[in-house]
């Protein structure tokens, strides 16, 4: 055992653990007192982005609710190392958002195109405009909505729902003046410690998306923010096994995963459990992590997307924290050892075994005798395991499976497949609850948001 596969469990258990995390929020509300500030909240708002389109909505609903102060800016497009399959990101992106809007009661709908460059710096402007003028909390959702009215016409400024040229256009910032503030923006977001948009920052905690604004609200209302009282939540996130009571005749769930995703680890216990909710089949499709197949992954990136996850298994009571980082030898061991686990018919205990001892105990599995005890955990051979250990055949499997995710318009881990729809991320199981039940009522997926 290294130094580092030592000392890491140890760090990061302190590091993702939830007491440091209500230490840092005190810390910084004590901070906020003390200087007679008020709750002041930094939304990025990315233009193009429809997960921003939806987070525009939230904007008034946010400020009608909480005493906050809302600062908007504008920015673009994440960087390239954190973004490595762009036009699939682009494209799904469209879809997920009309399938959350859906859900919410917003308006989103997929026009299966981005808007035109002319249309982005035109709506640009107006949101800088707005920005400037000190009404962008008012005005933003309108314009993107009529960014993305798949009949809006040279954007200059707002007439109902749509973008149209008036006069008016000679009074909205300029386009170096766009180009700059996006520039300063982009700065501040990498500055501290974020990569996307449709992200709120409030005291040092980010948070993405109306996904994520349910995180913020409890905080707000912990604090006593609200206007008038009460704790609903604008956006509830989905909760498991909540519909599906047997979902047809032989269901299946494809699962896509990496042993080296945080995500793919607090997702696994909750996909089997809704597996034998409905009576469905989970199958197994491993893949190598994005960084061991030569995709980088930008420290900002890795960073909120730890302690996002954290955040949302501590939230969803799944263990998690004490990580021994598999990338490298002990993600390959593992992935080897999962032909072996199906035969045997161990594959879904294997696997919960290896995520929960690697991401929440620490364990190394890169070590002999931690993969034995993952293995023996799993009700393996040991002996078995070894011999399977110099079997290199999961590698072509492992190629298979991404190539398959990459053709169903899915390019990152955990995701998921029930027939024909296919989705992203661990808090979207209950669009994998959705597609079960319609398997089990005999209906296909509703045109749109569930095609991949």
């Amino acid at each position: 055992m290294s130094i580092k596969s030592l000392l890491m469990p140890m760090i990061s258990q302190r590091l993702l653990s939830r007491e440091r995390l209500e230490k840092r929020r005190a810390r910084f509300e004590r901070n906020r007192q003390s200087h007679g500030e008020p709750h002041r909240v930094r939304y990025f708002h990315q233009i193009d982005d429809p997960y921003s389109a939806l987070s525009a909505c939230s904007l008034p609903l946010l400020t009608q609710r909480y005493k906050i102060e809302v600062d908007v800016r504008l920015v673009g497009p994440p960087a390239d190392a954190a973004a490595p399959e762009r036009a699939m990101l682009v494209d799904y992106s469209r879809i997920d958002a009309q399938r959350l809007a859906q859900r919410h009661g917003l308006w989103f709908r997929d026009p299966g195109a981005q808007p035109g460059a002319q249309h982005l710096q035109q709506a640009g402007r107006l949101l800088l405009d707005a920005i400037n003028q000190g009404d962008v909390i008012t005005r933003a959702e309108a314009i993107s909505r009529a960014l993305w009215h798949v009949d809006s016409g040279h954007v200059d400024t707002l007439q109902g729902d749509r973008l149209r040229d008036d006069s008016r256009s000679e009074q909205l910032a300029t386009s170096d003046a766009l180009a700059s503030h996006l520039l300063a923006s982009e700065a501040l977001r990498r500055k501290q410690g974020h990569y996307l948009g449709a992200t709120f920052l409030y005291g040092g905690e980010w948070y993405w998306g109306i996904d994520r604004l349910h995180h913020l609200e409890r905080r707000l209302q912990a604090l006593g923010a609200q206007h008038g009282g009460g704790a609903d939540l604008l956006y509830p996130p989905g909760e498991d096994l909540a519909t599906v009571h047997g979902a047809g005749e032989n269901p299946e769930i494809d699962f896509f995963f990496s042993f080296r995703s945080p995500y793919s680890a607090i997702v696994t216990p909750r996909v089997f459990a809704l597996a034998r909710h409905a009576g469905a089949r989970v199958n197994l499709r491993y893949l190598l992590p994005m960084v061991m197949r030569g995709l980088p992954v930008p420290a900002e990136k890795r960073g909120y997307i730890a302690a996002d996850a954290a955040r949302e298994a501590h939230w969803r009571g799944t263990p998690f924290g004490r990580v021994n980082d598999p990338v490298g030898k002990p993600t390959e061991r593992g992935l080897a050892l999962i032909p072996l686990a199906q035969k045997l018919g161990r594959g879904e205990t294997y696997v919960s075994a290896f995520m929960h001892g690697v991401w929440a105990e620490g364990i190394d599995a890169g070590s002999d005798r931690g993969l034995r005890s993952i293995v023996q955990r799993a009700g393996l051979p040991w002996a078995d395991a070894q011999d399977a250990l110099q079997d290199e055949g999961w590698r072509e499997v492992a190629e298979r499976n991404r190539q398959d995710m990459f053709a169903r318009g899915i390019w990152g881990v955990p995701s998921f497949v029930v027939g024909d729809t296919a989705v992203w991320g661990q808090d979207r199981l209950w669009a994998v609850e959705e597609a079960l039940r319609r398997a089990g009522s005999g209906q296909s997926s509703p045109p749109g948001p569930d095609r991949a």
